[in-house]
């Protein structure tokens, strides 16, 4: 008997599937032997038979290709205005950021002042998380 291989990358079963493909094994067997090695909930055969049709048609790539995504509303430019609105104002509330710009979500801002400006509260002021000794004290 083998030993089964606990999850498996998803290029590592597609190489294997590509490989037993071009040994002319049918999809039936390729998903027998998969579940052989890699246990049951490695891939559907109906997902196997995918990826032989795909490398029949000429694929040889394993890997996953790029999609877009959702676009993302956070550019260098809306950064720069929250960052321009909280050095005027550091007792602010992610509520205050909202008001001035109502077309980026709550959660969205956070993100921006916590992430990507480097922000944190510090007795109720937001401050950069780079604070030296010094400036603690102040």
């Amino acid at each position: 008997m083998f030993k089964t291989t606990a999850d498996p990358a998803d290029c590592e079963v597609r190489s294997v599937i590509r490989f037993l493909n071009a040994k002319k094994v049918k999809p039936a067997e390729i998903h027998r032997q998969l579940v052989e090695i890699y246990g049951e909930n490695v891939m559907t055969d109906g997902m196997v038979r995918k990826w032989v049709r795909q490398f029949n048609d000429g694929r040889i790539n394993v890997h996953d290709e790029a999609r877009s995504g959702r676009l993302s509303i956070v550019n260098d430019g809306l950064v720069a205005k929250v960052n321009e609105k909280i050095r005027k104002n550091r007792r602010f509330t992610i509520r205050m950021l909202f008001d001035e710009f109502p077309q980026i979500s709550k959660t969205v801002l956070h993100e921006i002042v916590t992430n990507r400006l480097n922000y944190r509260k510090l007795c109720s002021r937001w401050v950069p998380k780079t604070l030296t000794d010094v400036h603690k004290t102040k």
